[in-house]
């Protein structure tokens, strides 16, 4: 039994990380420490001054690990990453932004301007990310209209390659066709960037040009096109309220703070204009100091972007400044300084910012009270099905509820697959989903390859792996009375006790019941959604979400395995010049668009085979 008096002793009087665990073995609770020895004693000493989550945590206390290190600005990168690993329940969270789109402009010879939900080191410069989808669509599309630039994927254009329809349409310039150079199409990726950076008056000063020369000769159509994008680039500019003097780039953060919920707000100053704002939620944060919340924010946020301003502007200065500032600096590549200015421009800016926040302070409740309802209603019809299938749940108690779905996805029994997603009351935790690749069941069988993934997915849990430790209070499985006997035979092995449902369909294939197995019988019961509509959704969302998941994880499997091949045709080309020249390239693609020097200085590859690929992917290419 771990003795916390005895490993107090223990502690060394050094920068560190420390994790707070439960009686199961969960992390709960991770925090940074300049000495590991009086930060974490201070958790077990008197809790008359605690704030009651504090108390509520420690209360759970039955173990604590700690990694020492060798500054307090590595403690924080070390903090950083176990928060994002492990999710504590009681630290502050940033919620998940990777459903936030980005802005990308590729690093290609011929660079695309695309949407991205991925920020990866590949060279490409990324503006965001965005909260509105559909402005990110008509921004991209303005873009792509306005510059005529090149939209399709292609990097490579071999002899007799046919340009698309947006050349001929005169959409495009025509790279694939030679008819424009890099440096001219380079300059119109100049002006993408521009607007992008919040300098837009060269452009809309172009399409004020080109509308009125449309006008003039009587092409109204022509004008009404422009006209639509210079509103829309009006739309995209109409928070630039504020210049400074100075040309800066920065970042303004603040916490907006409602009853029961909290945000923190950036506001995006470039080229000296304020030009846009985000929020992010925080969990876990109504009894922080706001000292603390701001230096939560400001680690993890910005410690995962792909750009960071020089300056970022705070009401609430961070304790840890020093250590944030040498944090953003190191991962930033520049300078960064966090600043809480007194007076002066940069003291506007916050107080205008404020005035904006306190504003979104009032809809943050009513927005708080809106998914509280909508929770607790669900809640308790989840919990009403479980109550009729005799499940020992008690009655809800508006606490969190969690829910795991499954699918197989497969082409005729070939590359058959497992997907298990999770939801969390009712969201989707995107970061607990789980890709299985079947390896015991061959053909169609997707019972036994729904018995492969439940055993895998449990047996998880019994080797301790974190990944999976967390149980669901309810699994649903998509389809009927066979997928619910067949999950409650494996999961009746585990002693695990989770209750069952089968999401049955109609004939238009949307789920129209749940069906269960009545405990100790083999009788089957249905419970109709018609007037659960609430529900009805949450399973219709669910049963989608798991069938998207499943379907493009065997779409992935599937496409890889059609590339391999593709090599696997090749003469000369066995299995270990086909593993060689993958490790090498990265991608059949990029073997495609390789010269024949570039494969014959390959590793495992002679002049030969180098000739072999070469002439099989240009004749290819001309087909």
């Amino acid at each position: 039994m771990f003795d916390i008096q005895e490993n107090l002793k223990n502690l060394p009087d050094t920068p560190g990380v420390y994790m707070h665990k439960d009686k199961l073995g969960n992390i709960i609770y991770v925090g940074k420490a300049i000495s590991l020895k009086n930060r974490v004693r201070q958790y077990f000493q008197s809790s008359r001054n605690m704030a009651p989550k504090v108390r509520s945590m420690v209360s759970q206390i039955a173990e604590f690990e700690y990694i020492t290190a060798a500054s307090e600005t590595e403690a924080l990168i070390l903090e950083c990453n176990l928060i994002k690993k492990h999710r504590p329940k009681y630290n502050i969270l940033l919620r998940d932004d990777k459903t936030y789109p980005f802005i990308k402009i590729t690093n290609e010879k011929f660079p695309r301007v695309i949407k991205t939900r991925r920020v990866t080191k590949d060279g490409g410069r990324y503006y965001g990310p965005y909260s509105d989808v559909g402005a990110v669509n008509k921004i991209i599309d303005l873009l792509n209209a306005s510059f005529s630039l090149k939209r399709c994927s292609a990097v490579a254009f071999p002899h007799g390659f046919k340009p698309c329809l947006n050349y001929h349409i005169g959409q495009c310039r025509g790279v694939c066709a030679g008819a424009v150079s890099e440096e001219e199409y380079m300059k119109a990726i100049d002006g993408a960037r521009e607007f992008l950076s919040g300098r837009n008056k060269p452009m809309i000063n172009s399409l004020k040009e080109k509308m009125l020369a449309a006008s003039e000769d009587l092409n109204f159509e022509e004008a009404a096109v422009y006209r639509d994008y210079i509103e829309a680039a009006h739309a995209l500019s109409a928070t630039q309220r504020v210049v400074l003097r100075s040309d800066a780039d920065m970042d303004i953060v603040l916490p907006a703070r409602g009853l029961e919920s909290t945000v923190m707000v950036v506001f995006f100053v470039r080229e000296s204009k304020l030009v846009g704002r985000e929020t992010y939620e925080m969990e876990n944060s109504q009894e922080v100091d706001r000292r603390e919340l701001v230096s939560a924010f400001i680690n993890q946020h910005y410690g995962q972007m792909p750009n960071v301003p020089k300056e970022i502007l705070v009401s609430d200065m961070p304790d840890d400044l020093v250590a944030l500032e040498e944090f953003l600096t190191d991962s930033a590549g520049h300078n960064v300084k966090i600043l809480q200015p007194q007076k002066g421009e940069k003291r506007a800016l916050i107080d205008l910012a404020k005035k904006d926040v306190l504003e979104m302070v009032k809809t943050i409740d009513q927005r708080a009270a809106n998914a509280r309802e909508r929770r607790e209603t669900l809640g308790k019809e989840i919990f009403a099905v479980l109550k009729e299938m005799g499940a020992e749940s008690g009655e809800y108690d508006g606490r969190q509820f969690r829910a795991e779905a499954y699918d197989i996805s497969n082409t005729n029994g070939v590359d058959t697959v497992g997907a298990m997603v999770v939801f969390e009351g009712v969201k989707p935790d995107k970061s607990s989903y789980r890709k299985f690749k079947i390896r015991t069941i061959e053909g169609q069988d997707d019972y036994g390859s729904m018995t492969e993934v439940l055993s895998r997915r449990f047996r998880r849990v019994f080797e301790g792996d974190e990944g999976f430790s967390v149980l669901p209070d309810i699994i649903f499985m998509d389809g009927g009375k066979g997928h619910v006997s067949t999950a409650l035979a494996v999961i009746d092995q585990t002693g695990f006790g989770i209750p069952v449902v089968g999401m049955v369909k109609d004939d238009n294939h949307r789920t129209r019941a749940l069906i269960y197995r009545v405990d100790g019988s083999e009788e089957y019961r249905e419970i109709p959604l018609r007037d659960k509509s609430l529900l009805f959704k949450y399973i219709g969302t669910m049963q989608e979400e798991v069938h998207r998941f499943a379907i493009e994880y065997h779409r992935n499997v599937r496409d890889k395995k059609a590339l391999v091949s593709v090599l696997d045709e090749i003469n000369g080309i066995g299995p270990v010049r086909r593993t060689a020249l993958l490790k090498h390239f990265g991608s059949v693609e990029k073997i495609k668009m390789a010269t024949l020097d570039q494969l014959r200085e390959a590793p495992d590859m002679n002049e030969k085979s180098a000739v072999s690929v070469w002439n099989y992917f240009h004749k290819l290419g001309q087909k």
